[in-house]
Parts: C-alpha cells; structure tokens; sequence
C-alpha cells in the first residue's frame, strides 16, 4: 500500500512501505542477479569476458569514514535551550538495527537555514570536523547508531516555517536492507496547534501521523523518536519530487 500526500512545501509526499514485503537482502532477488564470472559460458563477442558483480545494498558497506567524531553534536557547547532528541531504528521485526546511519537538517530556532558553514570539512589533524567549533549552530548532525540500535543528537528547537506548516526536522535513514535511502520528519508535540495545521500531518490518518511526533519524555529538553523500517507502527516516509 503506497500513501502519496501533498507536502507543506510541494516538494514532498509521504509515503508507507509495503508491509507484506520483506526487507530486501544485499544482492537483491536471485532472479535479478547478473550471472557471475564463474557462471555458464557465454557464445559471441562477450564470450570470455567477467560479468558484472552483484549489486550491493546501501549497507554495511557506506559505513566507512562516514561518520564523524560528535556527529549528533549540532546546538552549541553549553547553550541553555538546547535539547536532545533520541530514539531506536528498527527493521519490519521491531528488532534494532546496530549498524544505521541518522542524518539531521533542520533550521535554527529564528528559521534560519543558514547553519554553520564548513561543518563537514574534516581537519587532517585531528579526524574531526573544523566547521563543529562548540560555539556555531550547523543545522546538520550524522550519528551512526550503536550496537542496541539506539541514536541520539543534541540541538537547538526548529524554528517555524512559513505557515501554515509547523516546526520540524528532516531525517535521512541510512541502513542495511534498503536500496535507497528514506526521508521522514519530526515534529514536536508542544506545537500542537501548529501540527494540527500542517498539511502533510493533517492529511494522514492519525495512526499514522504520531509516527512523526516525537514524545516528551519527564526529563525537560528531551524527546525520544524511534524510526520503524516496516511492520507495525511503521513510521511515515516521504518522496521528494
């Protein structure tokens, strides 16, 4: 079953994985699969060439030296509104997932876009990343999940779009399994009255739609969104266009 929905901006459509298919495997279908060097021998102007090899999912492989020291650090050291927003990634069984990859982008709490610049040019010195200097906001944060599946970033509050759509931040979900990569959005449940007018929540059915809020948790400044890849609860993705 696909949901294809309008977004705030018009660029995005959310969108359900189908349920009733299982994750996809490195490889993909063996009746895709190109045949290998080792497979039957071919007649004509291709006879003694190698074939190509299979094709790979996005992960593991993509892991290396794509994530960075204090990824998930994107509101400035010690500043006092920031928050932390943490969750799970789990597959159509609702087991974790240890080895995905979250990216973050949003804008700051004025609604600038502008982030820091140089907040993913890597210091050969160090390992780390010059534009991360504890003192400017970047906007954009990459955290590698760990080995129970778990994430977390600490931030500062979205600032409001153009209404009527409300505050969020845009996800990006890299894992082991999907072809492509998925994009969904987190919205926060103090902004009720803002969500309740936004075109893209007020268009799905409300199951679905809490998918897409983050919880308070007692702890102020902090929020918990877990990311579901299929099955129940499946969160919301969406396609841009």
């Amino acid at each position: 079953m696909t949901e294809r929905l309008a977004s705030a901006q018009g660029a995005a459509t959310a969108r359900g994985l189908a349920s009733t298919e299982g994750p996809a495997t490195a490889g993909g279908p063996a009746a895709e699969r190109p045949a290998t060097a080792g497979g039957p021998a071919t007649e004509g102007p291709t006879a003694g060439r190698l074939a190509p090899t299979p094709s790979h999912t996005v992960g593991p492989f993509y892991g290396y030296a794509l994530p960075f020291p204090d990824g998930g650090e994107m509101a400035p050291a010690g500043h006092p509104g920031a928050i932390t927003l943490h969750g799970h990634v789990y597959d159509g069984e609702g087991t974790p997932v240890p080895d995905a990859l979250v990216e973050l982008w949003q804008a700051g709490p004025e609604g600038s876009l502008a982030g820091a610049g140089g907040s993913m040019r890597r210091d050969p010195v160090t390992g780390g990343y010059l534009g991360r200097n504890g003192v400017d906001f970047t906007g954009f944060g990459r955290i590698a999940t760990d080995a129970d599946g778990h994430w977390a970033a600490r931030t500062l509050p979205p600032g409001g779009p153009a209404a009527p759509a409300a505050p969020y931040i845009s996800v990006c979900v890299h894992a082991r399994g999907l072809l492509h990569h998925l994009f969904t959005r987190v919205y926060f449940p103090e902004n009720a009255e803002a969500n309740a007018a936004d075109p893209l929540l007020a268009a799905l059915d409300p199951a679905r739609r809490e998918t897409l809020v983050a919880t308070a948790a007692p702890r102020p400044g902090t929020y918990r969104f877990d990311i579901r890849l299929q099955g129940e609860g499946e969160t919301v993705f969406l396609e841009f266009r």
